[in-house]
């Protein structure tokens, strides 16, 4: 088959690493086995081979079978040409709704459900800037520099996963959200200069908004009770709440009050240290000076 006079290469598994679904995450199996059998009626319907299928769409054979079959997690262009080629009138394009929430690994879709309840929000992160204030460049450096390395298809999922979860600064009433960032991760260029500046002014721009406490945690404290790691505590509107923390309780999420106390004075006592919002935010300026 040729294209604008070029023989046209079908994308392969290799292609596309990363969009496997996760056997564990039953919603998603349930979302991609949903779409395949659509996928696949739909072919049949108009008397269309896989492999004659493919060839239109641009997949192999191989490929289109196993997003047919549940296995793989199809992309929006995809859904998109197979909706104009099976003639489907949007009914195929339609599902790339369902299809872009599973591509978020489920613990994030998990914590995103949480965020976007919770009335009040407290973050405390040791090593690195809490991926609710990242930019996008910043990011994909922090995920680029994991070892070892993630494919890029899967680095750019982990991005967008972490990019739809500061969709809570634009709901509307606002919840209550402070945190504390450690100095050190606030001098580390990661990415380069430009991204490190546009992460500074993303600090501030976040850091000034009126539903946000934004606060540094100054390198000079000798001691104080995060440095086992990331704390989060998130209280919803029922009254009930729900934290982690890396260094208690083996890292699980706890509802248990008592547990939850625990935590809440270790966020308090940690917020107490560090140097008030206006001071923070006047620190951080003062390092985007310096840049």
């Amino acid at each position: 088959m040729t294209v604008d006079g070029e023989v046209q290469r079908l994308r392969s598994e290799a292609d596309e690493p990363g969009w496997e679904v996760d056997p564990d995450d039953e919603w998603g199996v349930a979302v991609v086995t949903t779409v395949g059998r659509q996928l696949k009626l739909r072919r049949e319907a108009v008397g269309m081979r896989a492999g004659d299928f493919g060839k239109a769409v641009g997949y192999g054979e191989d490929l289109v079978y196993k997003i047919e079959s549940g296995k793989r997690i199809p992309r929006p262009e995809y859904l998109d040409r197979a909706d104009e080629v099976l003639g489907a009138g949007g009914l195929l394009a339609a599902m790339k709704d369902d299809v872009a929430k599973i591509r978020y690994p489920k613990k994030v879709r998990d914590l995103a459900q949480m965020e976007a309840r919770a009335v009040e929000i407290g973050v405390y992160v040791c090593h690195s800037i809490s991926g609710l204030l990242q930019t996008p460049e910043h990011a994909r450096a922090a995920f680029e520099s994991r070892q070892p390395p993630y494919s890029e298809e899967e680095v750019e999922r982990m991005v967008a996963a972490r990019m739809a979860r500061q969709s809570i600064f634009d709901r509307d009433p606002a919840p209550a959200i402070s945190f504390v960032l450690e100095e050190a991760p606030l001098r580390r260029p990661l990415g380069g200069t430009m991204a490190w500046r546009q992460q500074l002014e993303r600090l501030l721009e976040v850091g000034r908004l009126r539903n946000v406490a934004l606060q540094v945690m100054p390198t000079h404290r000798e001691i104080h009770p995060g440095l086992d790691g990331k704390i989060e505590v998130l209280k919803f509107e029922d009254g009930t709440a729900v934290g982690r923390s890396d260094g208690a309780f083996n890292g699980r999420p706890i509802s248990d009050p008592r547990h939850l106390r625990i935590l809440e004075l270790r966020y308090g006592t940690i917020r107490a240290q560090a140097l008030p919002p206006g001071e923070s935010l006047a620190f951080i300026e003062q390092l985007l000076g310096e840049t």
